[in-house]
C-alpha cells in the first residue's frame, strides 16, 4: 500500500526520516510478492494494483485500470452494481490518471509533474487548482504544456532540469518531457 500512497522519492525521504535504510530494488521485490496473491476480489484492488504495477509492468497496469473504469458499466463482480456503483473504485481511477500517469504530487511547498504516460494514453489534458492559481495541463508524448488561466493570477514560476519561467495569467509554456520532473512554485 506505501507503493500507492506515495513516490520512491517520498518513499526514500521518509524511511530516511525514520532512520531505515531503503533500496528502490525492495519495490519491485515487493510488488511482485503481492501480485502472486492478489485475488481482486474487490473493485478496489484492481485500482491499488495497477498504480503498484506501473512502476513495474505498463501494459497491465492498464489493463487493470480498464477493468476499473468498467467495473460498473460491465458489472465485473457478478451482479453487485445492482446494489450500488463502485465510487471509491471510480474515485480511484480518477486518482490513477492525475497522480500516477500524470506524475501529480504536492511536495515542499510545491507542485511536481512527473508524468510516465502509459503507451495507449497518447495524450492528457486537465485542469487544476493549486493555490488559487487555475492551470491548464497538457501532456502528450513529447510535452507537457502549461497555461495559467486564472485572470487575476499572480506570477507563477515553473522548473524543469535548469529551465525556470515565469508565467502569469493568460500565458503558456511548453516543456520538453524527459527534462525530469516539472515543479510549479506559487507566491
Amino acid at each position: 500500500m506505501l507503493f500507492y500512497l506515495f513516490s520512491t522519492e517520498e518513499l526514500e525521504r521518509l524511511f530516511a526520516r525514520l532512520d531505515y535504510a531503503f533500496d528502490p530494488e525492495m519495490i519491485p521485490r515487493n510488488v511482485a510478492y503481492y501480485s502472486e496473491r492478489t485475488s481482486h476480489g474487490s473493485t478496489l484492488s484492481r485500482v491499488v494494483d495497477a498504480w503498484v504495477l506501473a512502476r513495474r509492468d505498463r501494459p497491465r497496469s492498464w489493463s487493470l485500470f480498464t477493468q476499473a473504469l468498467e467495473s460498473d458499466v460491465a458489472d465485473i463482480q457478478g451482479g453487485t452494481t445492482s446494489e450500488g456503483i463502485h465510487l471509491g473504485a471510480m474515485a480511484g481511477t480518477v486518482d490513477l490518471i492525475q497522480r500516477c500517469y500524470a506524475g501529480i504530487e504536492v511536495r515542499d511547498q510545491r507542485l511536481w509533474l512527473n508524468p510516465v504516460l502509459p503507451e495507449e494514453l497518447k495524450r492528457l489534458r486537465f485542469r487544476l487548482r493549486f493555490r488559487g492559481q487555475t492551470l491548464e495541463v497538457e501532456i502528450n508524448e513529447d510535452r507537457v504544456r502549461l497555461r495559467e488561466i486564472s485572470p487575476e493570477a499572480d506570477v507563477i514560476r515553473l522548473t524543469a532540469g535548469s529551465e525556470t519561467v515565469s508565467l502569469s495569467a493568460g500565458e503558456t509554456h511548453e516543456i520538453k518531457r524527459g527534462a525530469g520532473p516539472l515543479f510549479v512554485e506559487s507566491p
